[in-house]
């Protein structure tokens, strides 16, 4: 639904597959190399936890797709892009049609050939200085946020084998309250009293499972993006050194050099611009979002805890 104008209708509605996100989100870093975008729930999410076709894993995939689509529309740049729209608006055979029209093989991979030439060359000699800080920042938050989505797993797995084992404890308490006259309502009450604590810890492994895994798994993706957009700036920098470099050393076609250098310079400087922008739009992000995740798990513990 949208109230935009530059839509011809307010609602459309399409069905999409996985593949065609994975096809939006090449589509926006081929138009976008230096714009932070967001990651795609994996293939396989939370693998070993949920099954791959049961609801539960189509729900979990569906919300992060949902986050997605809703990250890609709330960027000032990205919400603008015409596959974005094309996206969201087409009907099948026609965004099939689309799809055809990108560029051929041998362009793809002369793209590649050019990439991987360019970050073999070594490291950038003129990278400014908050570029580098950006590059510490995220090898740290890489880290760090790598280690918490693993301690958050084994949280989730260690409650889940304790709910497991709760729920066996119930039924056999209720049982041996038949068998035992002068303790029943006693045994009874401990029967109760097992079965209020699963109802609580099933309730707090649905918070774990909705609000902390998925978050920090999506900032886990967000850190690998985060390298790749860093060192794609870095390339644009090394190919605008290296033909600085060789201007100093030929004595002829000046002229053309100065002329490739120019336009070299305002790509590296959008580059640096979009970059930025986007950097500081997503730090701001990214702690609303740990706030908020952090503040909700302890919301809920004490919640647990008190009941």
């Amino acid at each position: 639904q949208t109230s935009r104008g530059e839509f011809d209708s307010s609602e459309y509605e399409v069905r999409r597959r996985y593949q065609d996100f994975l096809w939006l989100k090449s589509k926006l870093e081929e138009a976008h190399p230096t714009l932070i975008i967001p990651p795609l729930p994996e293939k396989f999410i939370m693998k070993g936890m949920v099954e791959r076709f049961n609801d539960e894993f189509i729900e979990t995939r569906r919300k992060a797709l949902h986050k997605f689509l809703n990250r890609i529309a709330d960027h000032p740049t990205l919400t603008f892009n015409e596959d974005f729209k094309i996206f969201l608006t087409a009907q099948a055979w026609e965004l099939s049609s689309h799809k055809k029209q990108g560029p051929g093989l041998l362009s793809r991979m002369g793209q590649t050939v050019r990439a991987v030439a360019s970050s073999v060359r070594g490291g950038v000699k003129n990278r400014p200085e908050m570029f580098t800080e950006m590059n510490d920042y995220m090898e740290t938050f890489s880290q760090k946020i790598n280690v918490l989505d693993k301690i958050a797993h084994r949280i989730y797995k260690e409650e889940r084998e304790y709910f497991n084992e709760m729920k066996e404890y119930g039924p056999i308490h209720t049982l041996w309250s038949a068998s035992e006259e002068d303790i029943a309502d006693s045994l009874k009450g401990v029967a109760s009293c097992i079965d209020k604590c699963c109802k609580a810890t099933e309730k707090r492994m649905a918070g774990l499972s909705e609000n902390l895994l998925p978050i920090l798994h999506e900032y886990v993706l967000y850190s690998e993006i985060l390298m790749g957009v860093l060192k794609r700036r870095d390339q644009i920098q090394g190919e605008l050194d290296s033909k600085i470099d060789a201007l100093a050393n030929k004595k002829t076609e000046k002229d053309l050099f100065s002329e490739e250098i120019g336009k070299l310079e305002d790509k590296v400087e959008c580059a640096n611009n979009a970059l930025k922008a986007d950097w500081d739009r997503w730090k701001q992000n990214m702690q609303y979002d740990m706030r908020s995740t952090f503040t909700n798990v302890a919301e809920n513990n004490l919640r647990y805890y008190e009941e």
